[in-house]
C-alpha cells in the first residue's frame, strides 16, 4: 500500500479520531472521517501494546489488516479517511479470522460497500 493511502501525520490521525464517526466490534474499532476532497481513501492503522507484547506479534496483525484492505481496495468509499483500532480479542488471530473480522467492521462502519450476491438476484428473477 503507497504512502499516499495511510494517514501518517498525528495531526491527521487526531482529527479522524476527535470528529469521526466510530463503530466497533469484538476485535477491531473503526473510526470514520468524510472528506470530499480526497482522490482514494487513506487508511490509518493502530496495533497498541496490549493487542500484542511484541513488535513481531504488532506488525504481523498490521501486515494483515494492510492485506485484507489492498484485497477490497475497490469496494472501499474514496472519499473518506479511516482508522482501523484492533483489540485484544485480535491478539492470536491468523488471516482468514482478521479478514473476516476486519470486513464486518468496515460493513457497520459503511466504509466498505458490500456487492449484492449473485445467487440472490438469480433467486429473485426465478419463482420455479
Amino acid at each position: 500500500m503507497r504512502k499516499s493511502y495511510r494517514v501518517k501525520s498525528e495531526q491527521d490521525f487526531q482529527k479522524v479520531f476527535e470528529h469521526g464517526d466510530s463503530v466497533a466490534n469484538r476485535a477491531f474499532v473503526i473510526y470514520k472521517l468524510e472528506k470530499s476532497d480526497n482522490k482514494h481513501f487513506r487508511v490509518g492503522i493502530s496495533v497498541g501494546k496490549k493487542v500484542g507484547h511484541t513488535a513481531v506479534a504488532r506488525n504481523r496483525l498490521k501486515r494483515f489488516i494492510r492485506a485484507v484492505i489492498t484485497e477490497n481496495r475497490g469496494q472501499i468509499d474514496p472519499q473518506v479517511d479511516f482508522l482501523v483500532i484492533t483489540r485484544p480479542y485480535a491478539r492470536n488471530f491468523d488471516l482468514p479470522a482478521v479478514r473476516q473480522n476486519l470486513l464486518h467492521a468496515l460493513e457497520l462502519g459503511q466504509v466498505i460497500s458490500t456487492p449484492e450476491k449473485v445467487e440472490d438476484k438469480k433467486s429473485e428473477g426465478h419463482s420455479d
